[in-house]
């Protein structure tokens, strides 16, 4: 079932899912943006919340920056998919994971704060599923994280053309930790968050603008679920592309209207082949071969070796994990 949103709800998601208020009152700036008080902001994002339409008000971190993360799948019999979905969400890493209709069906991406904590846990679900986990880690992103408009348009902001990440400071990872994981709905989130950190509200939020100019958040704002906003058609294309070509293939993929993810990623030779993916969310699946041959013909694809795998359901959705637990609490 999908969620009705009224004009103002549609505006407060699709305007904030990035460039989010670093200031002290973050929800104040919104209203006045809206024409509303900063407490009727507050009760609408909570409703939303509590309907299931956002994941969080915080932000995506750049993988692989402060952290590490990979993507994977597993081939699960049908009978076992309930079972072994539950044993791979069960893993405190494993931040987003989903049901596809292909023989690698469950997708999940493991997260950490570094490769040998990514490894351990992938090693754990081989060992708990009796199952081999496809590991596929990213080699290059083009367009990530940066959320996709309500409208239909399929506009996106562009990517950034680089990362600094010279920036990190000792306690950014706490931070980005917190993002991750959600601000608390309050008039003042910052104060709050420093709070648990044993820091200023205002180095917090120097600490934040640094990490967000230097693209090590990806962006800050209202993360959505966009299945339970109407967008349930899916699909992660993969293709079949010679490593010499996805250098300039890889941006003008990513620059398709409806494209909301793009990024290469090392293939499994014999088993899995793909080297580069990309994220489209549409309405209907008709909508979503729109794209795709749309994506073909403007980039030409159109004759490239590719599978699409559509979304059937989501197991979990929430922030990655970048810290152990006592180290983002402080």
């Amino acid at each position: 079932m999908n969620l009705a949103l009224d004009p103002i709800d549609n505006a407060l998601l699709d305007r904030w899912q990035r460039d989010f208020p670093l200031v002290s009152r973050p929800f104040e700036v919104i209203a006045e943006s809206l024409s509303l008080s900063e407490a009727e902001v507050l009760e609408r994002l909570q409703k939303l919340n509590m309907a299931g339409a956002i994941s969080r008000i915080g932000a995506t971190c750049r993988p692989n920056t402060a952290g590490a993360s990979t993507l994977a799948a597993v081939s699960v019999p049908e009978l076992q998919v309930d079972h072994i979905a539950s044993i791979i969400g069960s893993e405190a890493g494993v931040n987003h994971s989903y049901l596809r209709d292909n023989h690698w069906n469950i997708w999940f991406v493991a997260t950490g704060p570094n490769r040998l904590h990514v490894d351990a846990t992938l090693a754990r679900i081989e060992s708990a599923t009796g199952l081999r986990v496809l590991n596929l880690p990213l080699v290059r992103p083009f367009n990530i994280s940066l959320g996709f408009s309500l409208d239909g348009s399929g506009r996106m902001p562009p990517p950034r053309k680089s990362v600094d990440a010279e920036v990190l400071e000792p306690g950014d990872e706490a931070i980005m930790q917190a993002l991750s994981t959600g601000l608390a709905l309050t008039s003042r989130p910052f104060a709050e968050l420093a709070n648990t950190l044993g820091r200023s509200e205002a180095e917090v939020l120097r600490r934040v603008e640094a990490l967000s100019a230097a693209g090590l958040l990806t962006r800050v704002g209202v993360i959505v679920r966009h299945r339970a906003l109407g967008w349930r058609s899916n699909a992660m294309v993969v293709w079949e592309l010679p490593e010499a070509e996805i250098e300039s293939v890889g941006p003008a993929l990513a620059a398709v209207p409806g494209v909301t993810l793009c990024y290469q990623r090392r293939p499994v030779p014999g088993v899995w082949p793909y080297t580069l993916y990309c994220m489209i969310h549409a309405r209907s699946r008709a909508e979503a071969f729109g794209i795709l041959e749309r994506a073909c013909d403007d980039v030409g694809l159109a004759s490239v070796p590719h599978q699409v795998l559509f979304s059937v359901r989501c197991f979990k959705q929430t922030g990655a994990l970048i810290t152990e637990a006592k180290e983002a609490t402080g």
